[in-house]
């Protein structure tokens, strides 16, 4: 009787094999042959080692060089997982765990993307099977000792800037403007000190921010890195203290290692001024209050007034008179004269209230997607919410600019006045009232 021959063995089922690498920094990456090579390489011997076993290197690299792994939010890794969710990958090789992950809860989450998509996880110094709950314990016990590394180096680096900062030491971050970093220390950059001494001179001598802005603008004065200088960046600047010589370490002041630009004198003159809320700097800056009607106002029957002026008892006066009263008499006019101060206050607060109702918003918010079809009409709204700011802070003669470009005309009445506003003025207006730095974030 002939023997039947043996059947084949199943053939083995092929596993798609991607190998994962990170380091945390930067450092010898430039070299021939880096931590990330060294990784990869034991990898690739690893899974050639599993050939018997189906398994086969994927040809993507999944390299992330200088990024930690206290973050999901690493190049290489969202490829990965972007694999894995389209079902070309079903094993991850690392060489060590805490490459994947250092977070614990990060872990989990990655985890759970394997075990969703039936991917397992192999790492080549540590046998681990995350299909048993044996193996997953095991990895969680691990996974706690290595985010407890990466805490203690934390707070080591934490206590090392701290002492550091004590000792008037630069530990990095944003180089401010006027200074250099050389050797981690803070040198003077001398063309762009004086743009600092400049603008702190300044603010002292001017007592608002918005006016020293448009100067800067106009001189095409720029920051560090080379956008012009805006409001926000101008309170910083001045609240900066690293331009009197100290070292801020969580709001406590040392003394730097650096040279100071500014001195004690200057720097206290600019915060007397920042002392003061814009508001009243505004008013305090209106000793000379232009006709900031002029040339826009007009009486019920048609008739132009005109600004003018009368002193008594060293006091000075002002007034809107009509052009008929002038040529013809006062009575021929129901409206003889006004008070300036009066129908001026009238005007801006009907133009605070105008510029809050919803038509006025729709307009503007129109008027404006003609140069600008993306702006939202939240946008527009904040913008107009921030008009009481912008006021406050404006000289006089920016005040009567901005009520030329708001105000298209009024007219007093016997019983009070109307105000007819231009909205493309509006719109030309949006620029300067989007929200700016609030003085809570200047002090």
């Amino acid at each position: 009787m002939r023997k039947r021959p043996p059947e084949p063995a199943p053939a083995k089922r092929r596993l798609r094999c991607a190998a994962y690498t990170r380091k945390s920094s930067e450092e010898g990456l430039e070299q021939e042959f880096n931590s990330l090579d060294a990784q990869r390489e034991a990898c690739e011997a690893y899974i050639a080692s599993q050939r018997a076993e189906g398994w086969t290197l994927v040809p993507d690299y999944y390299d992330d060089g200088g990024v930690s792994g206290g973050t999901l939010e690493r190049p290489a890794l969202k490829r990965l997982l972007a694999d894995i969710e389209a079902g070309r990958v079903d094993v991850v090789v690392v060489y060590k765990i805490d490459r994947l992950s250092r977070s614990l809860m990060d872990f989990a989450r990655l985890v759970e993307v394997f075990e969703r998509h039936s991917v397992t996880f192999v790492s080549v110094t540590q046998s681990f099977n995350t299909t048993t709950s044996m193996g997953r314990l095991t990895l969680n016990v691990l996974l706690s000792f290595a985010q407890f590394e990466r805490e203690v180096i934390g707070e080591r680096i934490r206590d090392k800037v701290a002492a550091s900062r004590k000792k008037g030491i630069w530990m990095g971050g944003w180089t401010p403007l006027g200074y250099d970093v050389k050797d981690r220390k803070l040198i003077v950059n001398e063309a762009e000190a004086r743009l600092v001494r400049s603008i702190f001179k300044r603010f002292a001598s001017f007592k608002s921010g918005t006016s020293l802005v448009r100067e800067l603008a106009k001189e095409n004065a720029r920051n560090k890195y080379g956008k012009l200088i805006d409001k926000g960046y101008l309170y910083k600047l001045l609240n900066n203290r690293v331009y009197i010589g100290d070292a801020v370490h969580k709001g406590t002041p040392h003394p730097g290692e650096h040279e100071a630009i500014i001195d004690r004198k200057l720097w206290d003159a600019v915060h007397d001024v920042l002392q003061e809320s814009p508001r009243k700097r505004g008013g305090a800056s209106r000793a000379r209050t232009p006709a900031l009607l002029k040339g826009l106002i007009f009486a019920s029957n048609g008739a132009a007034m005109t600004p003018t002026h009368t002193r008594k008892a060293g006091r000075l006066y002002r007034y809107y008179i009509s052009n008929r009263v002038l040529k013809t008499g006062a009575e021929t006019c129901a409206i003889g004269r006004i008070p300036a101060a009066e129908i001026e206050a009238a005007v801006i607060d009907q133009v605070r209230r105008l510029l809050q109702s919803p038509e006025i918003i729709v307009a503007t918010w129109r008027e404006a997607r003609k140069t600008n079809p993306k702006i939202a009409e939240r946008q527009v709204e904040d913008a107009l919410d921030n008009f009481d700011q912008l006021w406050a802070e404006l000289f006089p003669a920016e005040q009567a600019r901005i009520v030329q470009l708001l105000v298209g005309r009024v007219v007093v009445h016997e019983h009070g006045a109307d105000v007819v506003l231009k909205v493309e003025g509006l719109t030309s207006l949006l620029a300067e009232l989007k929200p700016s730095a609030s003085r809570s974030e200047a002090a």
